[in-house]
């Protein structure tokens, strides 16, 4: 489905549906820097389990017009305000019925975390795979995260963007979205540029139920990170799952690997979503 943007930005919303009629509609935000066909396994996956699924595509990356330069410049502002509204009115005229769940990988998380703060009446409920906040003291060998904090949005300033291809982390991504990012990882909260709504304020009153998948080997988004995530939002009744090897047929429980093989954490987002 072709989205347009306030601004004019457009991307393709890649989506998969059941056979049967659509009960429950699954948005899905990726990670950082991963562009939206990546997802489309786990869409298929919860598709043939009778979830629907529309798959967010961030700006810059995969279908998106825009790409990161010194000249074309956005924060996470552009992407609450903008961009993700744009995809869930298309979301909306799609399936007007449906049972709109709000769910995402790693950033995708906690923007999505971030986003439902922002507009607690646009779904019913929140779904995180492999995610929590970036908060440098919730890491082992915390201080070498928070390096990355202070050195990434310095590189992205001097190189106009963050250029994640090159340097093995995330993809070429806009400075400004870096320094919001950057920011949450050095104090630990939720903050954009530009925005005078307090995200931190949106997501405490949140009352959304939450289900929790994390991954046992994953050193990204540890059990510490999400805590402190899930903590932002207390009046949000919350389950955490864990997955291992043994249930990705072998494949070692990290951040990414999952989606290789995605039927477990399909089958674990279904029974949460039909119980």
């Amino acid at each position: 489905m072709p989205v347009v943007s306030e601004d004019g930005a457009q991307w393709q919303l890649l989506w998969r549906s059941p056979s049967m009629p659509v009960h429950t509609v699954l948005y899905w935000m990726p990670a950082m820097g991963v562009a939206a066909k990546h997802y489309l396994p786990l869409a298929e996956a919860l598709a043939a389990r009778g979830v629907a699924v529309a798959i967010h595509e961030w700006r810059g990356i995969g279908s998106s017009d825009r790409r990161a330069s010194r000249h074309a410049n956005w924060t996470y502002k552009t992407l609450l305000e903008r961009d993700l509204p744009a995809g869930l009115a298309v979301v909306r005229a799609e399936w007007p019925q449906a049972r709109r769940i709000l769910g995402g990988h790693s950033l995708g998380g906690q923007l999505a975390s971030v986003f439902g703060g922002l507009c607690p009446k646009s779904f019913d409920g929140l779904i995180l795979v492999a995610s929590g906040a970036p908060y440098w003291r919730r890491f082992a060998h915390g201080w070498l995260v928070g390096l990355a904090y202070v050195a990434a949005p310095w590189l992205a300033r001097g190189v106009g963007y963050l250029p994640g291809r090159r340097i093995g982390f995330g993809g070429n991504e806009a400075r400004g979205v870096i320094d919001d990012w950057a920011r949450s990882g050095r104090t630990g909260r939720y903050a954009a540029r530009g925005m005078r709504e307090d995200l931190e304020a949106g997501m405490a009153v949140l009352n959304w139920p939450i289900l929790a998948l994390r991954l046992h080997d994953d050193w990204l988004a540890p059990q510490a990170s999400l805590d402190w995530l899930l903590g932002k939002m207390p009046k949000a009744p919350n389950r955490t799952e864990v997955l291992t090897s043994a249930e990705l047929g072998g494949l070692r429980a990290d951040h990414f690997s999952w989606m290789k093989t995605p039927d477990a954490v399909a089958a674990h987002i279904a029974d949460w979503v039909t119980s």
